[in-house]
């Protein structure tokens, strides 16, 4: 696939809110909506830092600042807070990006008693996705891009026990499975939009090894200093830049021939490189597996999207 940025069309009069855009793949994401015309909304839980990526992405951009929505997706009442907010000042949303999450820090809990990475990752865009849904349908040809990780690859399921750790935590095992519940909802929700009429699109992406604060912040979280230090010495090694990283959701999010329940990541390995279609594991696209967590998830967060 021969994709760049400058093939992005012209996003005038296209709303978009993506999550986690203070830093990292979301922050490269929200700089080329704004650049090819987008009202973009930026969601994140720390006022402070959204602020400070709001003016730099004006800068960089060359376009008006990007709207702010304080967004933790660690607590659930808070994303119906942030939900009802949104739509008090728009009436549709075109794109919604679920990127933002946590990766591989200690044992911890979402106000709501979840295990923070599933809870997070997962259920809190779930949530998040279903309170916007009425204003998605709104929109003319509404998108939601759903953003995975190459770490699905090292799980074979999930189980409903998963969503509090109740079997005991790993944590990069438990980031695997945040990740391949990413996959499961993204072709869940497609099955459903689908079923119901709707014209709805339900992709995912994955950035590949990208250079971003998370690979090092969850062994910061922990206290582990060598680990994040070894962390970042590899990742600068190997890893693509943000920038590179961002282009399959940027793809995704935007390309007018992508079809819906399609996943994309870098062309070479799925490690770096421009966007191409890729695969899903088995177990991710298990259909039954993923009617159980769609239906897990729902009784977690109280509402339900299709």
């Amino acid at each position: 696939m021969s994709w760049s940025t400058s093939d992005i069309p012209d996003l005038t009069g296209r709303r978009v809110l993506v999550t986690g855009a203070t830093s990292g793949l979301g922050y490269e994401t929200a700089l080329e909506l704004l650049r090819h015309g987008a009202e973009v909304t930026i969601a994140a839980r720390n006022p402070e830092k959204s602020q400070q990526a709001a003016a730099s992405l004006a800068a960089a951009s060359g376009r008006p600042q990007p709207a702010i929505l304080d967004l933790d997706l660690a607590d659930l009442a808070g994303v119906e807070t942030a939900a009802e907010r949104f739509a008090e000042k728009h009436e549709h949303l075109d794109i919604l990006v679920n990127n933002a999450g946590v990766m591989a820090p200690p044992y911890r809990q979402t106000v709501d008693g979840f295990e923070l990475q599933v809870g997070t990752n997962h259920l809190g865009h779930f949530a998040l996705t279903a309170r916007l849904m009425p204003l998605l349908l709104k929109a003319a040809i509404p998108r939601v891009v759903t953003v995975s990780s190459i770490m699905h690859k090292t799980v074979n399921s999930i189980r409903q026990g998963d969503l509090r750790a109740e079997n005991g935590y790993a944590k990069w095992d438990a980031y695997g499975k945040s990740k391949l519940a990413n996959l499961l909802f993204m072709l869940e929700l497609d099955r459903r939009a689908r079923a119901a009429g709707s014209n709805l699109t339900s992709v995912s992406s994955h950035p590949g090894y990208a250079r971003t604060h998370l690979q090092a912040s969850g062994p910061q979280l922990g206290g582990v200093n060598l680990e994040a230090r070894l962390l970042a010495i590899g990742t600068k090694i190997v890893a693509q830049s943000a920038r590179a990283g961002a282009w399959p959701s940027l793809y995704a999010a935007t390309a007018p021939e992508v079809r819906s329940g399609s996943y994309y990541g870098p062309s070479f390995l799925e490690f770096r490189g421009k966007p191409k279609l890729v695969h899903p594991t088995k177990a991710a696209q298990n259909p039954q597996l993923a009617q159980q967590l769609w239906a897990w998830s729902v009784e977690a967060t109280g509402v339900n999207a299709f």
